[in-house]
């Protein structure tokens, strides 16, 4: 156990950390239970990444494996296939989420394909992490919300988490997993705290892909993932002081999606709103919308109502608090959903 690590276990658990921290001390933990994790990434080591989430892992378990790669998305993706051929668990580091498109021949074409490709032969365990979304005054190709289209291609798994305890888990839940991993970070909330077990076991932890109720409610469900879900549950707080009761579901994973605990939700409240960052056209939220329907016709009281990013490019900074859904767009649909 290194330093730092030991140092945290002395304290009594859980320890309050950032997001950010918290991802850092799942890597940290990943890297010890494993000698075949590697890490790879722009600028991952003796920087410790642009938002220091790998800060002093390359200190602490050397440059092979905290590897500094040249700035080649495709080629970063590449050498993580070759690795897991040779029985490494690699971890790439996509430096902004709009950088990812670069690589998006070899994580469709060989990652999500090569399992199925050779009849279950060859796994391909590689975690690629995604800092992801707005919020942070960002120029073009730093806050793109680019999830859907993984979600989309078969043979991928896709989480987001939205607190600094699921981020510490998830993140060594997804390197543990023998399928790749999308594994999205919300940027904006690398900084928000939240209490963590960083010695705590992933054995008998809350499943990778199930979705969680973070709030119970009995008027309307809202489902929201990653940055949203602070969001979503700030706009319960409001509605609370209304008189108006929402369950706030994480949804965590993104593929494959938990609909047992969606829909259990909307059987009893009888209304949907679901939001996320990224263009409502045809995104998570259509999908989730179209299966509710499908499951819970004769439940709904309304139609589902979807609340997200507007359909055009992401923004210049100055206009993003008018482009991200705020806790005001959630309850103007929730609104909605009571006028039918």
């Amino acid at each position: 156990m290194t330093a730092t690590l030991a140092a945290a276990a002395t304290l009594a658990a859980p320890v309050t950390l950032p997001l950010g921290k918290a991802l850092n001390a799942g890597l940290r933990r990943a890297m010890e239970d494993d000698a075949k994790v590697v890490l790879l990434g722009e600028d991952i080591g003796k920087l410790g990444g642009v938002f220091r989430i790998t800060d002093g892992l390359q200190k602490d378990f050397g440059p092979t494996r905290v590897i500094d790669t040249p700035l080649a998305e495709s080629g970063i993706v590449g050498i993580a296939v070759g690795l897991a051929f040779r029985g490494y668990r690699p971890v790439v580091e996509i430096q902004f989420d709009g950088f990812i498109y670069p690589a998006f021949d070899q994580i469709v074409s060989q990652v999500a394909k090569l399992h199925y490709r050779t009849g279950g032969s060859v796994k391909m365990p590689i975690t690629i992490r995604v800092p992801y979304g707005g919020g942070i005054g960002a120029v073009e190709h730093h806050s793109e919300s680019p999830e859907g289209y993984f979600a989309q291609t078969a043979g991928l798994r896709v989480v987001s988490c939205s607190n600094a305890a699921d981020a510490n888990v998830m993140l060594r839940q997804a390197i543990a997993s023998d399928d790749p991993v999308l594994f999205f970070e919300p940027k904006r909330r690398y900084w928000q705290k939240g209490e963590v077990d960083v010695t705590a076991s992933i054995d008998g932890a809350y499943p990778l892909h199930k979705a969680r109720v973070v709030r119970a409610g009995t008027d309307a469900t809202v489902v929201a993932y990653g940055p949203l879900v602070a969001t979503a549950l700030q706009a319960a707080d409001v509605a609370a002081g209304e008189g108006r009761s929402l369950e706030v579901i994480d949804l965590r994973s993104l593929s494959p999606l938990d609909m047992d605990t969606i829909a259990a939700s909307v059987r009893k409240t009888g209304r949907l709103v679901v939001t996320h960052e990224a263009a409502t056209f045809m995104g998570i939220g259509a999908e989730i919308a179209a299966r509710v329907q499908d499951q819970c016709f004769y439940s709904l009281e309304a139609p589902v109502q979807r609340v997200g990013g507007f359909t055009i490019p992401y923004p210049p900074a100055k206009l993003e608090e008018y482009f991200l859904p705020d806790a005001d767009r959630i309850l103007d649909a929730v609104d909605r959903s009571f006028r039918v």
